[in-house]
């Protein structure tokens, strides 16, 4: 049996859990988010214990891993209503940075013209200064989906760390050559 799909998801009280057969839609503080159930998962709702709880039909390998993958997503789902997810990036190099404009990031980052990437509506960012940017969403998904577009702009290199990279990355640095033999 799956740890984490047999774990119970407990629900806030500011929370609306909405069950049909094809999907789990969460909502609070106007904010709806939604998850299809494949057809091998259970989920159930008692909304007594505010609890949730995912069961899987059969014991086959599918079953099994959509069994844990189903209860993650509901859960991060019940948390990000809650409190959005949140990633943040860096950005290091000399005269590397980034500034934002409605909803659209621009990164001067080496290239001979600047990258222009447009903000999903649903994903928050802030620069509070031009080599730092702040994603925030009650969508675990796309906040990471986001902020992996951005790093790919420009990803860190191992010789001198230069690139975006996530707040708490860590960049494994290599040495230059070696002169002489």
């Amino acid at each position: 049996m799956s740890r984490i799909g047999k774990a119970v998801i407990t629900v806030p009280n500011a929370v609306q859990v909405t069950i049909s057969p094809e999907e789990v839609s969460v909502t609070s503080k106007g904010v709806q988010l939604k998850c299809p159930i494949p057809e091998q998962i259970s989920v159930d709702w008692d909304s007594g214990k505010s609890e949730i709880r995912v069961k899987r039909q059969g014991d086959d390998a599918r079953s099994r891993a959509l069994h844990g993958l189903t209860r993650a997503l509901i859960a991060n789902m019940v948390r990000g209503v809650v409190q959005p997810w949140e990633k943040k990036l860096e950005i290091v190099g000399v005269g590397y940075q980034a500034s934002l404009a409605k909803d659209v990031l621009t990164l001067n980052v080496g290239f001979a013209n600047p990258v222009v990437l447009t903000i999903p509506p649903s994903v928050k960012c802030t620069v509070p200064d031009p080599t730092h940017i702040v994603l925030s969403s009650p969508d675990k998904h796309l906040v990471g989906q986001t902020a992996a577009e951005i790093r790919a702009v420009r990803p860190p290199e191992p010789y001198k760390g230069k690139g975006v990279r996530y707040a708490d990355e860590h960049v494994k640095r290599k040495s230059g050559k070696a002169f002489g033999s």
